[in-house]
């Protein structure tokens, strides 16, 4: 008795002691970024932060998944800025823009990227997302295909389809609250389930997420996921994709856990990959071993070089 009641003393102390060294911040704008932070505000009053590095003719526009954040393109930036304009945003809800109760269908994340392209004034831009963000680059690519050249779809989601029960289960799964509630080491958990390995430069992904429990506009952001996962199920492009027409490049780690969903669907990514681009008119798959979810970050060499070989031929 007395050794267990030592274990639960080691455990509850050691417990208070991650608390304690938690790390938080008092706003999102006071997340520590790689890159200078811009602001644009668009029409509606919206501001969007975003990175703007390099200087070449040609744009591509980086939209990051649910749950995440502009700093997820570090490594891919970093690569590519020297041969294009590379732009990187935060969503409406995360990061270091806007908080509200957004609307967060896809559409309205596209109309987001059109009125960020146009206040910048950029005429065509091609499109980069990963997982959420890849079925909002596809949806902008759908109905505004004037301002859209190209599409980089890393993990997107969008490639997988759901019937009507599975998509109310999407619906029901997540709560704000739920979200409020995650714990540091459900945090480090659910983190982890994103890559094949996780490697030590992804720490920032953890304690940036971490630190923003203490943020103000923190509860927003709990607000926008669960809304963003209706947003996606609410607004299927699987359908859709034989009318998308600019070149598209897929991307999908070999050991992705969360495409296809494990819960529901169960079996290979690559066949996720395969179904989707079978679908497109001028798309290619890039399946890369021992990746994850992130994969553009897990494997951010051979990401780079694919979309650099694909940007010179397309």
């Amino acid at each position: 008795m007395r050794n267990l009641f030592s274990i639960a003393l080691l455990l509850l102390l050691s417990a208070c002691a991650l608390q304690k060294e938690a790390p938080s911040v008092q706003s999102f704008d006071d997340l520590s970024y790689p890159f200078p932070t811009a602001k644009v505000k668009l029409p509606d009053g919206l501001e969007v932060a975003y990175f703007d590095e390099g200087e070449g003719k040609e744009v591509i526009l980086f939209i990051h998944g649910l749950g995440s954040y502009a700093p997820a393109w570090k490594k891919n930036i970093e690569a590519l800025r020297n041969n294009y304009r590379c732009l990187a945003i935060d969503l409406p809800g995360y990061g270091k823009s806007s908080k509200g109760k957004y609307e967060a269908s896809m559409t309205y994340y596209a109309t987001v990227v059109k009125g960020f392209l146009d206040a910048l004034g950029i005429e065509k831009a091609t499109l980069a997302g990963h997982s959420m963000g890849g079925q909002i680059a596809i949806t902008a690519a759908l109905a505004y295909p004037d301002k859209v050249k190209r599409l980089i779809l890393v993990a997107p989601a969008g490639f997988e389809a759901f019937h009507k029960g599975e998509r109310q289960w999407f619906r029901e799964v997540l709560s704000p609250r739920g979200v409020k509630l995650t714990t540091v080491e459900q945090i480090r958990e659910n983190m982890a389930w994103n890559f094949y390995e996780l490697p030590p430069d992804a720490e920032f992904m953890i304690t940036d997420r971490i630190a923003m429990r203490a943020a103000a506009g923190f509860d927003a952001y709990c607000y926008i996921i669960p809304e963003c996962v209706k947003g996606m199920v609410d607004e299927p492009v699987f359908d859709e994709l034989p009318n998308v027409q600019q070149p598209a490049l897929a991307i999908f780690g070999h050991q992705d856990n969360l495409i296809p969903n494990r819960f529901l669907n169960g079996g290979k990514t690559e066949d996720i990959g395969k179904q989707g681009v079978a679908q497109m008119p001028d798309a290619r798959l890039l399946m890369i071993d021992k990746a994850g979810h992130f994969v553009h970050f897990e494997k951010a060499d051979p990401v780079n070089e694919a979309i650099l070989e694909f940007m010179r031929a397309k």
